[in-house]
């Protein structure tokens, strides 16, 4: 498989979202890595847009759920209906059934209903009335959320904020790539316009190459010194073993969108603060100096 193909996806995905490669490559980089991506910002910053301009690339089936606080778990997962016909219970399946999910706004929802994606996330499958239902191969979630000093929120248990693999920001366009948003056609820019380029059994060729990519041991005792560190300094959460599986993923995807079969100190430098920032701090700590930044300053590369 060509990483041709990886270009063409990151290219399109720059007409949807103009100006923002470095947001768009850590959204692939989270594909590739075969992780779950949370994008926090303000309404209208392009999340949806990025969520479907990525389905549609994908040839992924595709499905939006936007939560809201009367949503039940049943609106995700699906639900057994008594049929007369057949004299017995019919599961019907709920949005969760498809290869992309996106949860719009997920911190609207309560609690309960949010639990709801936990098992689908960590073990691609739910269980509802005993019976276990296997999903969708890719499967992957894309939630937004918007911050939680807005009305209506309920912030993320931080159980559910560590099955993301990584956590982006999309943050304000510059002013060059607002007027040319402005200046654009009406549909030139829309998610739907955009063409496939990768079929998901074509992802999942790719997924298998990323894995193979190789980390030294020099790589290995930087990304464990920097998990270190913030288990022995950080005063809310120190990452967990879970997290440094990501971190390593999530390194390995961003070398091969580089076009190498090797990782080195700045791949895990450049997808660091994505991985580990949700989970250091605490769930309802959304500004502020990142925790981040500090801990990469903190901790030299090992060559």
């Amino acid at each position: 498989m060509s990483q041709s193909n990886i270009q063409t996806l990151l290219t399109q995905l720059s007409q949807v979202l103009l100006g923002k490669p470095e947001q768009i490559k850590l959204a692939v980089a989270c594909i590739l890595a075969k992780g779950h991506l949370l994008i926090e910002d303000l309404p209208g910053m392009g999340k949806t847009s990025l969520s479907q301009g990525i389905a549609n690339s994908l040839g992924m089936s595709y499905q939006r759920i936007q939560f809201t606080s009367d949503m039940l778990p049943a609106d995700i997962l699906g639900v057994s209906i008594y049929s007369k016909e057949q004299q017995q219970f019919i599961f019907h399946k709920g949005p969760v059934f498809n290869q992309m999910l996106l949860a719009d706004e997920i911190n609207r929802a309560s609690p309960k209903t949010q639990s709801a994606l936990l098992e689908a996330m960590a073990e691609q499958q739910i269980t509802i009335d005993g019976i276990t239902h296997q999903l969708s191969s890719p499967f992957f979630v894309i939630a937004t959320q918007n911050p939680v000093d807005q009305a209506g929120t309920f912030p993320l248990p931080e159980s559910q904020l560590d099955r993301f693999m990584m956590r982006i920001s999309i943050g304000y366009p510059s002013a060059e790539a607002e007027l040319a948003m402005l200046k654009s056609r009406t549909q030139a820019n829309k998610p739907a316009s955009l063409s496939q380029c990768l079929t998901p059994q074509e992802l999942m060729l790719l997924q298998q190459q990323v894995a193979q990519v190789s980390a030294s041991d020099a790589v290995l005792n930087y990304l464990i010194a920097l998990v270190d560190f913030s288990r022995q300094h950080n005063t809310a959460n120190g990452l967990s073993p879970r997290a440094s599986i990501a971190l390593l993923q999530a390194a390995k995807a961003w070398a091969f969108i580089n076009q190498r079969q090797y990782v080195v100190p700045e791949d895990i430098q450049a997808v660091f603060a994505s991985v580990a920032e949700h989970r250091i701090r605490s769930s309802s700590q959304f500004q502020g100096e990142a925790l981040s930044d500090t801990i990469l300053a903190s901790v030299n590369p090992i060559r």
